[in-house]
This record gives structure tokens, sequence and C-alpha cells, in this order.
């Protein structure tokens, strides 16, 4: 049976796949800072499903994760490096060092512990895949969120990175960028949020299983092949052309 990480597994794009992946027979470690969510998330799987209390942006919490997943499953196949946060919308003249801090600690340190911690156990029990949760920010920026739009376009170099050095060893790393799906960080797009121009408009979503699938079809995939870069967003979402 194989051993999935879901890192942010808490809530929303995390929590679907999460239980996209137990439901396809998947033992999930489920990861994120709420212990109480986390349970939330497993619920119905008892078996397969192990929590574990973590802090990404923390190295001894990382490494204790793995630790714990390789303890109870034995091994890793999958890692799913989605946590990931954001602060409010502030221009770059007022973001201070302390929000820029937290948010590349959770978006892009986290990102790279994890990894980090994958690979070794995935060189040692022959392979694995590791699929990162870049976001539509990866490639186009919103204005006033400067640390989320840097991690993400950081991500797609972690993604190269990782798929480079992996190739001698069999681990696979994708990128899976999310446009808009209906979670609780975008419930305020239906009111509107700031566009390039400057102005706020309101932006469609979509069901949020349609990333978990996503997610379940890389996953499922044979170490020969990978899909090194994939897009799932809202049909009208304002991304092609944006600005």
């Amino acid at each position: 049976m194989a051993v999935a990480v879901v890192t942010g597994a808490g809530s929303g794009v995390g929590r679907a796949a999460a239980r996209t992946l137990l439901g396809a027979g998947f033992q999930v470690a489920l990861a994120g800072r709420r212990e109480d969510a986390l349970i939330e998330t497993g619920e119905g799987f008892p078996d397969s499903a192990l929590v574990v209390p973590a802090d990404v942006s923390r190295e001894d919490s990382v490494v204790a994760l793995f630790e714990a997943v390789v303890a109870r499953f034995g091994r890793v196949d999958v890692l799913f490096n989605n946590a990931g946060m954001n602060v409010r919308a502030t221009p770059i003249e007022e973001f201070s060092l302390s929000a820029w801090e937290k948010v590349v600690g959770v978006n892009l340190t986290g990102a790279f512990l994890c990894a980090r911690e994958a690979f070794k156990v995935m060189k040692t029990y022959g392979g694995g895949r590791i699929i990162n949760n870049g976001s539509i920010s990866a490639s186009v920026p919103r204005p006033h969120a400067v640390a989320y739009n840097a991690t993400k376009h950081a991500m797609t170099g972690l993604t190269k990175s990782l798929s480079l050095e992996g190739r001698a060893f069999g681990i696979a790393c994708g990128q899976i960028d999310i446009g808009n799906a209906a979670t609780e960080m975008t419930e305020r797009m239906g009111a509107g949020v700031l566009q390039a121009n400057f102005e706020v408009e309101p932006e469609p979503t979509f069901d949020v299983r349609h990333v978990a699938d996503a997610v379940l079809y890389q996953a499922q995939l044979p170490l020969n092949a990978n899909v090194q870069f994939m897009t799932v967003m809202a049909t009208t979402m304002p991304y092609i052309g944006r600005g």
C-alpha cells in the first residue's frame, strides 16, 4: 500500500487531497498545526490515516514528522507539499520584515524542509514522488502580495531542482498551480479582490475536488512518468492576460 504525506492537511486543498488519497487506498500522514482539524480530515479512515501535528517552518518539527511516518508506515512514496499561507494585502513599502519571514518560513522554507526529508527516505526505499503546490501566483503575481508571489515563484525553482536531483534516484517531482479552488482561503473572491489594474473585482472559483483528483492522478503515476507542471483553475478566472 502506497504511503503519502500531505502538509496543510487540516483544511482546504490539503484536506480534500488527503481524503481523496485515503479513499483511493493510500496510507496518509496528515500534517498541520491544528491537531483537531487533522483528526477531522482523517475521520472514517482509522487504520490508514496518521495524524502528525507539525509546523513545517521548523526543522525539528519536519524531521519528527518524517520519523513518525517511517515508524508507522515504513516508507514514504508521495509527498504533497501543500502547506502555505498569506497575509493581508499590503503595499511593498509597508510590508514588514516579520510578515515577510512568516510567509517565507511556511511557503518556501517549509516546502524545502519537507522535500529534503522526503528525499532522504525516498532514496533509501527506491524512489518516490513529490508534488508541490505552486499556485497561479507562481506564474503571474497579484498586487500587494510580494511575499506570497516571491515564494510561489521560488517554488517553481524548487520543483525544477528536485526534478533534476531526483533523476538518479527514481524520485519524480511535479508542480500543480491552482487558481481559485473553492476553500476557506478563497471565500473572499466572490466579494471582490484586487486586480492587476488595482481595481477590485469578483473572481470565479471551482470545486476543490478537481484539485484533489489532479493530485491523485499524479500520485498514481508510475515513477517513469511525470506531470512536470499542471495548472488547474476556474475557466473564467482572469489569469491569462492578467495585467
